[in-house]
């Protein structure tokens, strides 16, 4: 070969390896496959459970190498299945799907304490909770705070936060938990200087805490749960991502890592979002198998039919969080009844099926428990006039807005006036039929979650009980046992609750 020819031919490769090199370097990229909130192990109308989640999961990890797989909190409760095993069979399937990273939620700690650490034990996939610690103020075994995972010659640090109003909507007992924001604020000035170059921040939180996150910009990236939403933002310094719920839909978020520009300290990078619609996924067939496995064992107790609906019901979240609903109606009709009560309320929080049933459906205990999955009981408690029309005041604060507070009703009417200020919303209350007396006592059907202080209902936690907690049916109960005696049932919104 000519010596002129030789030298281009030389200069050629190394332009082509030098261009590989930078193309290479600018391809760096690393996927985060986000989910949270998943209730239903099973598909529901063809989308979302947990055999299209791994198939989604299974998709996304022969796309890329480098996929980190997050779950962002509430797989333990609410579900049909958690009512019986606390939640046992939803830590096998995620043991056999590999997660990367699990932040508990509120609802791990449904089940208590000793229930939450039982279950975490039993996981062979990475927990982080930098904001939880135990009684003594110490780490809990097994429960990360952050750990620094290198891909590709980056730095990503990873910090986990679980909710910190679990104690007003759940049962964390004496375990402690910080603030959010506070936690992560502390934990990335750790990891950056520990050489983090990129930071990622998994919560289970409220949206104005996502939202000051996302804001102020204490990470990179903030990945969430609880909210139910599925949302993604960026402003060119920070990236928020929330995929919804059950699975229907999965977030994947890739970012390329850029290489530093000369003389700049910077890593470069840039997001890329992908909503996945699990009805286009192949279910995984091990996990398929797995979860109908676990069905054939709830089917065997629960499909068994005990009333048919004359009228629509709907349970959807929007519904029974922002209104008087006819679910609402049933279940808190159903506990007036096996206690005896003036009144009855319930938080719309805790109606948790999501989907609306026809007139002629044939409701079955599988149903009620599906609406009913906390193992929730009714007390039957003593208040005052006051104290009742100050936990109105509470359960309708946010109205219009849907939120868990809501109060379903029976044997009374409320009348709301959304324009005014929180805690003067309540126009008039009747009670059976007069005028609430704030100075009378009234006894009250509610759930226990009312006793512990639940969605900050405060006026029961001292409240005098006429029912001994040893004595309390599950709410679930009742209602099965009521609409088994009504044999058809007819409810639908009336007036309990109305605006002007």
């Amino acid at each position: 070969m000519p010596f002129l020819k030789y030298c281009r031919y030389l200069v050629a490769l190394v332009a082509l390896a030098y261009a590989a090199g930078i193309a290479h370097a600018q391809s760096r990229k690393v996927t985060f496959v986000l989910t949270s909130d998943i209730y239903k192990m099973s598909e529901q109308n063809g989308r979302g459970g947990y055999a299209r989640l791994a198939g989604a999961i299974n998709a996304e990890r022969a796309r890329n190498n480098n996929v980190l797989v997050v779950h962002a909190g509430d797989a333990l409760s609410p579900c049909l299945m958690c009512s019986f095993d606390q939640g046992e069979h939803v830590i096998d399937l995620m043991n056999r799907m590999k997660f990367d990273v699990f932040v508990p939620g509120n609802h791990e700690f449904d089940f208590g304490k000793q229930a939450f650490l039982k279950r975490m034990g039993e996981a062979t996939f990475p927990i982080y909770a930098a904001n939880l610690r135990g009684p003594d103020a110490k780490p809990l075994p097994g429960i990360r705070d952050n750990e620094i995972i290198e891909v590709e010659g980056i730095k990503i640090g990873i910090i986990g936060a679980t909710a910190e109003d679990s104690p007003e909507k759940s049962n964390p007992g004496d375990l402690k938990i910080a603030k959010v924001q506070s936690t992560l604020i502390e934990q990335a000035k750790l990891l950056r200087e520990k050489g983090a170059q990129f930071i990622v921040g998994v919560v289970h939180a409220e949206r104005h805490i996502d939202t000051a996150l996302f804001d102020l910009g204490i990470v990179d990236v903030v990945l969430s749960g609880d909210d139910h939403d599925i949302r993604f933002s960026y402003n060119r310094r920070s990236v928020f991502v929330e995929g919804g719920e059950d699975a229907l839909f999965v977030l994947a978020l890739d970012i390329t890592f850029e290489d530093k520009r000369e003389g700049s300290q910077k890593l470069e990078w840039t997001p890329q979002f992908r909503m996945i619609d699990t009805a286009d996924v192949k279910p995984d067939p091990a996990i398929t198998e797995r979860v109908k496995f676990y069905e054939d064992q709830l089917s065997r107790e629960l499909d068994v039919e005990i009333a048919t609906l004359k009228t629509p019901l709907d349970s959807r979240s929007a519904v029974v969080r922002g209104g008087e609903a006819g679910w609402g109606n049933l279940i808190t009709d159903a506990i007036r009844s096996v206690t005896g009560a003036d009144v009855a309320i319930m938080n719309g929080g805790g109606i948790r099926g999501g989907r609306r049933y026809e007139a002629g459906h044939r409701l079955t205990r599988r149903n009620v428990l599906s609406e009913l999955p906390f193992s929730n009981k009714t007390l039957l408690f003593r208040l005052t006039g006051a104290e009742l029309l100050q936990t109105m005041e509470h359960g309708y604060a946010s109205y219009p807005r849907p939120a868990g507070p809501f109060l379903q009703v029976s044997g009374a009417r409320v009348l709301i006036d959304p324009s005014r200020k929180e805690g003067e919303r309540i126009v008039s209350v009747t009670i059976n039929g007069e005028a609430l007396d704030k100075t009378r006592y009234y006894t009250v059907a509610a759930s226990d979650f009312f006793l512990r202080g639940g969605d900050g209902f405060t006026a029961f936690t001292d409240a005098t009980l006429r029912t001994r907690l040893e004595d309390a049916q599950l709410i679930a109960n009742d209602v099965m046992v009521y609409a088994r005696q009504l044999g058809e049932i007819d409810v639908k919104p009336e007036g309990r609750v109305t605006s002007r």
